[in-house]
């Protein structure tokens, strides 16, 4: 049977990320496979430290490999397991070691540009949307990139405000008139979450009722 792809995107520091696992974690039975568009960054390591500073936009659709990102939810969706690169964002590249990912009944998969990229978008069952106010967005982020990346307070204000921002009203905030669903106040919006674990619910058991009735023809 097809898995269920179920794409989640947002703006950084949304929720989307949250969402997602509290998605998976409620499926119960199901299998799912997760996966995070942020693994699909090119590899950057090319790059002296002051190119990266100044000619690379992490926030542009360019700074991700989407033709990979799209082979592999291709693959999944046939039911063929795939190797997930690994980003090293302290030296932005990839690692020589990748994440296997088996098929699943559910693929979940989250990233700020989900829904900017048609490729991508065309191959998710379910497309989600998490908005939450610009002001806990960069809170979220700067505590995220402080305390896991290492990042200094002007570094991630400078960064947000000559491309986070921008590409957010760019690329990002556009992309929430593709979303089946748009989620308020991201992971916790509880109602929200019960109603998409729910819809998901309902699709498996239709998949798996039209897979039975076909088997039996």
């Amino acid at each position: 049977m097809k898995p269920l792809i179920f794409g989640i995107a947002g703006g950084t520091g949304s929720g989307k990320s949250t969402v997602a696992r509290k998605v998976a974690e409620s499926l119960g039975d199901a299998s799912v496979a997760f996966i995070e568009m942020d693994s699909y960054y090119r590899d950057f390591s090319h790059l002296s430290r002051h190119e990266l500073h100044h000619h690379v936009n992490w926030d542009h659709p360019d700074a991700f490999d989407v033709v990979l990102l799209a082979s592999h939810l291709g693959a999944l969706a046939r039911g063929e397991a795939i190797e997930v690169p690994v980003y090293e964002f302290a030296t932005h590249s990839r690692s020589v070691q990748v994440r296997r990912v088996e098929p699943a009944d559910v693929v979940v998969i989250d990233g700020i540009l989900l829904l900017a990229d048609e490729r991508l978008r065309t191959v998710c069952d379910v497309k989600v949307y998490v908005d939450a106010d610009p002001d806990i967005r960069l809170i979220r982020r700067i505590r995220r990139d402080m305390e896991s990346r290492g990042r200094s307070l002007d570094s991630v204000l400078d960064q947000y405000l000559s491309t986070v921002q921008p590409m957010h009203l760019q690329f990002v905030e556009p992309s929430k008139r593709y979303a089946d669903v748009i989620v308020p106040r991201g992971g916790s919006n509880t109602i929200a979450i019960e109603m998409l674990v729910a819809k998901i619910q309902r699709r498996l058991a239709t998949r798996a009722a039209a897979a039975h009735s076909g088997a039996q023809l």
